[in-house]
């Protein structure tokens, strides 16, 4: 089958034999998800939300993420890994939790790698993506292909520890940010650091030829990703932590980005962005300024 769920990255019989048993080229795409899940819970449980095939339509903001990146039950499309963890109660708690499931992870892919004779991609929303460089950090190196992180619930310094790692130094990252998410990442930087912090909403401290960010809301970055052949319908609203996996459009963005790096090479995709991202709270002004009447010009018309 083309999707097995694993839950706090715990190997599951024939996960193994799965991978090793993958076609040439076809890829292994863990896929993490983010706060207040919990696997098992009737309401929360990942597996019947966004990491399932088939997910619950009465839970909320719900769209399949294995579907989304073309994965089907028993396909030879490749391996998606569903990894589900107790994410929920206090942030702290849980992004304290993040960090241990992480290392957890960094030894399965290390197997699964190994096994199949192949790197690992990840994709990770929140939370999840914090996981995702968390095991980054304890990866052996060339275990891990590419990250794709959505509104990454994690702070600056961390994520520049993770680059710079062994397994990080020959992976690479596509960092999917907006500005919709600034209420969330102050939020985050507040609870966590008390504001001293800067969250990766503006992607590393320092660039990295390895590392892109991808601003979803911004007009020109969607212009050069539609230029490349990806649509991403989008109306930004003026807060929103989930629009990196819920605007239409953006899995046929990950699905290129973690089928290969022959797919969507990175230099390819950073030539068509922006040099730099919009700043802080344009989304949440520049909805402001667009709400205000017009002025009224006393002037006689021409």
């Amino acid at each position: 089958m083309a999707l097995m769920a694993v839950n706090d990255a715990q190997d599951r019989d024939g996960l193994l034999a799965q991978a090793a048993a993958l076609p040439a080229g076809a890829p292994i795409v863990v896929m993490i998800h983010g706060y207040r899940y919990r696997p098992g819970a009737r309401d929360r449980d990942p597996h019947r939300h966004i990491l399932s095939l088939a997910p619950d339509p009465h839970t909320r903001r719900v769209v399949s993420w294995p579907a989304g990146l073309g994965f089907t039950a028993d396909g030879p499309e490749g391996l998606a890994v569903a990894l589900g963890w107790p994410s929920d109660g206090g942030l702290r708690s849980a992004y304290a939790r993040a960090s241990d499931v992480g290392a957890e992870l960094a030894s399965l892919i290390d197997r699964l790698a190994v096994t199949a004779r192949r790197p690992v991609a990840l994709i990770g929303h929140s939370l999840g993506a914090r996981v995702a460089l968390a095991a980054l950090c304890r990866a052996a190196p060339g275990t891990v292909g590419r990250l794709v992180l959505l509104a990454a619930a994690e702070l600056r310094d961390r994520a520049d520890a993770a680059i710079a790692s062994p397994a990080g130094l020959l992976a690479e990252v596509i960092n999917v940010t907006s500005r919709e998410n600034d209420p969330f990442d102050l939020g985050f930087e507040l609870i966590l650091t008390a504001g001293r912090g800067r969250a990766l909403g503006f992607g590393l401290s320092q660039p990295r030829r390895n590392w892109v960010d991808v601003q979803i809301d911004d007009p020109a970055t969607r212009a050069g990703l539609a230029a490349l052949g990806f649509t991403i319908d989008h109306r930004p609203s003026r807060a929103c932590h989930w629009s990196p996996y819920m605007a239409p459009g953006v899995f046929e963005l990950y699905r290129a980005a973690l089928a290969g790096p022959d797919r969507l090479p990175l230099r390819v995709l950073r030539a068509t962005l922006p040099d730099h991202p919009a700043p802080r709270w344009s989304r949440l002004l520049g909805a402001r300024a667009q709400s205000r009447p017009a002025p009224v010009s006393l002037s006689p018309a021409a």
